[in-house]
């Protein structure tokens, strides 16, 4: 007797993925390149810490879907990092991967040719020698936690990682932030609630235990020891949320939960109500607060690209506008680096008074 079979049956096929351990022996991380980001995690720590006075600043594209203008971004960002380096810690955006509420480009991992092929084992491999470059250059990324697996495969070249609005609620991605091996932001949810970052905060500072796979590719029982460095991201929600009220709205919950006050304000989606050109508006607001004495603002992000605006995927790919987003619309270069630049010296005095104080 036959019986019908009651698995796989919305499977089209199965195709093999190289472990995370052969990937790592074919796009190697060099001594040099794993000293920057163990060095550059320290440095975030320290920003959290509250031993650093610095203003930690993520800057860079939406996502990333041409790594030759990504890396072209990036020398411009380590020059622009080397002038500010005693106000601002510069750590770039390289988002690989894109959450979407119904369809759209899922990001640069998932379909690297940006035509729904999905050559997902490509789109890895080329993302982990972006990032080995992007280390041998001296640039710290940072990028969201999507996909469980993939901190597997890119994990050791991370300085920063994001929880973002979507997943902040999701119990496997809070598991996922106890184990990961840097900071994580945790951003409020699309609504603008705070809670649950903050429940996702309290989730991820404890041990957890689930399943994953290890460097070799094998499923596994996965214990975690818990992340010590979450914090949250404010995005905005139905409406904008860095400004004063909401600042200190947000630092008394984080007390009450027993959690450091420590905020990263991100100054596009709602609170720029996703307009690029808000963004400069609502980064200045955050520098305001700062010099009139906040301390809970440890950091903001920037979503800048070399051109500003967003352009659609074309099918034809040569008509792409070189440096431009294909996802959310971002600020140009021109507008960053005199952004970053003017607001690095009017927070100098006050960076300066902290330094002596904490010293």
């Amino acid at each position: 007797m036959s019986f019908p079979s009651t698995e796989n049956l919305n499977i089209a096929s199965f195709e093999a993925m190289p472990s995370p351990r052969e990937l790592h022996e074919r796009v190697a991380l060099d001594d040099a390149g794993a000293q920057f980001v163990a060095a550059a995690r320290a440095t975030l720590c320290r920003v959290l810490d509250r031993s650093d006075p610095r203003l930690l600043l993520i800057v860079g594209p939406c996502s990333i879907h041409d790594p030759a203008a990504g890396l072209d971004y990036a020398r411009r960002l380590r020059e622009l990092a080397a002038e500010v380096a005693d106000n601002f810690y510069l750590v770039m955006r390289v988002y690989f991967e894109k959450p979407r509420t119904l369809s759209g480009w899922k990001g640069f991992i998932n379909d690297p040719h940006m035509d729904d092929s999905f050559h997902i084992e490509e789109g890895m491999e080329r993302a982990r020698r972006f990032l080995v470059d992007l280390a041998a250059l001296g640039v710290p990324a940072a990028t969201e936690a999507l996909d469980p697996a993939a901190p597997q495969y890119l994990g050791d070249l991370i300085a920063w990682y994001a929880i973002g609005a979507r997943t902040s609620e999701s119990q496997t991605h809070r598991e996922m932030a106890s184990g990961l091996s840097a900071p994580v932001g945790f951003k409020n949810a699309t609504d603008g609630n705070i809670g649950v970052a903050i429940n996702a905060l309290r989730s991820a500072r404890g041990p957890h235990t689930f399943l994953g796979i290890t460097a070799d590719g094998t499923q596994s029982i996965v214990r975690t020891r818990g992340n010590g460095y979450g914090h949250i991201v404010l995005r905005g929600g139905q409406s904008p949320n860095y400004d004063t009220a909401n600042v200190s709205l947000t630092e008394q919950e984080l007390t009450r939960a027993g959690l450091i006050p420590n905020l990263v304000i991100d100054c596009s989606h709602a609170n720029s109500l996703r307009k690029p050109e808000l963004q400069p508006l609502v980064f200045k607001d955050c520098v305001h607060q700062i010099i009139e004495g906040n301390r809970s603002i440890v950091g903001m992000m920037l979503e800048s690209n070399i051109v500003p605006g967003n352009q659609p995927i074309p099918e034809d790919k040569s008509r792409l506008i070189y440096g431009c987003s294909v996802t959310d619309a971002c600020i140009g270069w021109e507008t960053t680096e005199k952004l970053v630049r003017e607001s690095a010296a009017v927070l100098a005095p006050v960076l300066r008074a902290r330094a002596a104080t904490e010293g």
